[in-house]
């Protein structure tokens, strides 16, 4: 039985790609804890010199992550105000080259990709623009404003022959990975339903961003702003917490349900649901914001070569004393999975088989020798898998998969059909709650119906 034993764990030593199992694995206790870990990263001697357009919030965490990772520099930054213009500077270094338009970014030798973090508003344009201009592009969620926009970008990138990665991060997470891996081995059966929640507690998480005393039409280039939406006079609210208005943000569900769906997709290998439906309220934020604050999406995922039909139910709300818990849970015949970025917990039915190869041929040996089957410690029905605190991170593992593509010319994890696919559920979201109605979709050509 030992020397059994002992195989069992040399086998499962050399094949997973996780850590070894902690030893009350095979103690009578309900819960397993499993470590995942990243291989090391590839270096190289190429240098990638990157563009920031738009400064803001996103942006800024973009550009700090980017510049981790090894022969990466900064050259020039793109902003609307004067203030994150002077602010990039004293942040990244006197070199920089500053400007207020795009477009004088692209026309730059010394740019070799841009990384893209502007109002929704923008996102369409600019990438494309760069595109055709040779940069490879990094852009933040989600890709486009609009559905309608989905179709120009993908033609852009397919013609461009540059690298274009779309800004959900949690994609290159380790959670995400693992969980892929166990659906895929068909750890909890076949997927029957899944379920996201994200919640935000803190007014800037609520949208409720700072507003600068010297934000003015001086140091703002509002005209250039608004230039591509309706015209209005001088906002700083609009300028400033755009989120919180249609004409340049894509609401909660462009926002933080891009991620969910983003996560659900590369999962599942699905490629969209079918049927859209929203409901929610302006419940708590009573400051002039255009969007809900409290939203829940019901989506039908058809059956596909990809996976069995099933549903999903997304809720996120702004006033909520979790602190900003987000999870993503699937469930299948067999058991379940939360997923987070750095944590899967896999629950097994108490009905379920045991997939333990060691159990299982041990229960075959006492069958063939006529061995009367007699009490045993059970498996254990729950198993965490956690990140090595050494990880460094999804957003980090993002833009290193980027940079690789650029320098390999390989593929990323998140093009921008893989990104529209993702964004276009999130935007029909919105549709469907303004427009009170249920939305057909076609995930497969990315078409309305």
């Amino acid at each position: 039985m030992k020397n059994n034993r002992r195989l069992f764990l040399k086998k499962l030593g050399a094949t997973t790609g996780a850590a070894a199992l902690t030893p009350s694995v095979f103690a009578n206790e309900s819960i397993q804890k499993e470590f995942l870990g990243r291989k090391g990263e590839m270096r190289s001697d190429q240098p990638i010199r990157l563009a920031l357009i738009g400064a803001g919030i996103m942006g800024t965490e973009d550009t700090n992550t980017a510049l981790r990772h090894d022969n990466v520099s900064l050259v020039a930054v793109c902003d609307l105000y004067d203030g994150r213009l002077e602010s990039a500077k004293q942040k990244w270094g006197d070199h920089l080259f500053l400007t207020k338009d795009h477009k004088e970014i692209l026309k730059r030798s010394d740019v070799d990709a841009v990384i893209i973090g502007t109002p929704d508003s923008w996102h369409k344009q600019i990438s494309i623009d760069a595109l055709k201009a040779g940069k490879h592009v990094y852009c933040e969620k989600p890709m486009v404003h609009s559905v309608k926009e989905g179709a120009e970008v993908i033609e852009a990138w397919k013609n461009s022959g540059k690298i274009m990665m779309v800004g959900s991060q949690g994609l290159s997470s380790l959670g995400n990975e693992k969980a892929k891996e166990l659906l895929a081995e068909g750890a909890i059966g076949d997927i029957v339903y899944a379920e996201g929640f994200w919640a935000r507690m803190s007014p800037e998480g609520a949208w409720q961003y700072n507003v600068p005393e010297d934000g003015n039409e001086q140091t703002v280039d509002w005209k250039r702003y608004i230039s591509n939406t309706t015209d209005r006079e001088w906002d700083p609210m609009r300028f400033f917490r755009w989120r919180n208005y249609l004409d340049y943000g894509t609401g909660m569900s462009g926002d933080l349900f891009v991620h969910l769906f983003s996560s659900l997709h590369f999962i599942t290998n699905s490629r969209g649901p079918s049927k859209v439906s929203s409901m929610g309220g302006l419940r708590y934020w009573k400051d002039g914001r255009e969007v809900p604050d409290v939203l829940l999406g019901m989506f039908d995922y058809p059956e596909s070569p990809e996976h069995p039909g099933f549903n999903l139910s997304l809720r996120c709300n702004f006033v909520d004393g979790t602190s900003g818990t987000t999870y993503l849970r699937i469930v299948g015949t067999k058991g379940s999975m939360d997923v987070k970025w750095e944590e899967v917990v896999l629950k097994l039915n108490s009905n379920a088989e045991s997939d333990d190869p060691f159990m299982k041929e041990q229960a075959k040996l006492r069958t063939a020798s006529g061995e009367e089957d007699r009490a045993k410690i059970l498996p254990p029905r729950e198993t965490v898998y956690a990140a090595e605190r050494s990880w460094k991170g999804a957003h980090y593992d993002h833009f290193g998969n980027w940079f690789r593509a650029i320098r390999t010319g390989g593929t990323v994890v998140e093009d921008p059909v893989f990104g529209f696919r993702a964004a276009a559920p999130a935007l029909l979201c919105n549709d469907s709650y303004f427009q009170d109605r249920f939305i057909q979709w076609d995930p497969v050509n990315m078409k309305l119906i």
